[in-house]
């Protein structure tokens, strides 16, 4: 089965567990149609304080460590699939940048889990997959993961 609609597709992670099963799905579906995969992690930047004592340095470097990470598992992850796999960083509002990427970029389609926020970190950011679902132009795949036993 070869999909020619599909040339581009992207797979947005925050290297939780919950995000590993859309991970397998994009490697698939871009096995399946030849697709380049772009494997995309948003930095969420650190709020800037008066009294910064470097610690938001600190915190982006860290958080850039993380995303490099996750954008690692998915190569990784894919080259038993033999899928092209591009690693971006990107940093700002997730489901915005993830959007705007998608566009930028001419992406066919975008997959995601559900990703890992929960409780507060989800009522205060909102839904990342909610959100790009509701204002993405480009077709979104949510892939629902299981939480961790």
């Amino acid at each position: 089965m070869r999909e020619e609609n599909y040339k581009k597709i992207m797979v947005a992670t925050d290297g939780s567990e919950l995000v590993k099963k859309a991970v397998n799905s994009a490697i698939e579906i871009s096995r399946l149609s030849g697709a380049k995969l772009y494997a995309v992690y948003v930095i969420v930047p650190a709020t800037r304080s008066p009294r910064d004592f470097g610690w938001e340095k600190t915190a982006m470097e860290h958080f850039r460590r993380e995303g490099e990470l996750a954008t690692a598992f998915v190569q990784d992850a894919a080259k038993p699939a033999g899928v092209e796999v591009e690693s971006v960083l990107l940093e700002g509002h997730p489901a915005d940048k993830i959007i705007e990427f998608a566009e930028q970029q001419g992406i066919d389609m975008i997959v995601m889990g559900t990703l890992g926020k929960t409780g507060l970190d989800r009522f205060l950011l909102g839904s990342v997959a909610e959100n790009v679902v509701r204002h993405s132009r480009t077709p979104v795949l949510v892939v629902r993961g299981e939480a961790p036993k």
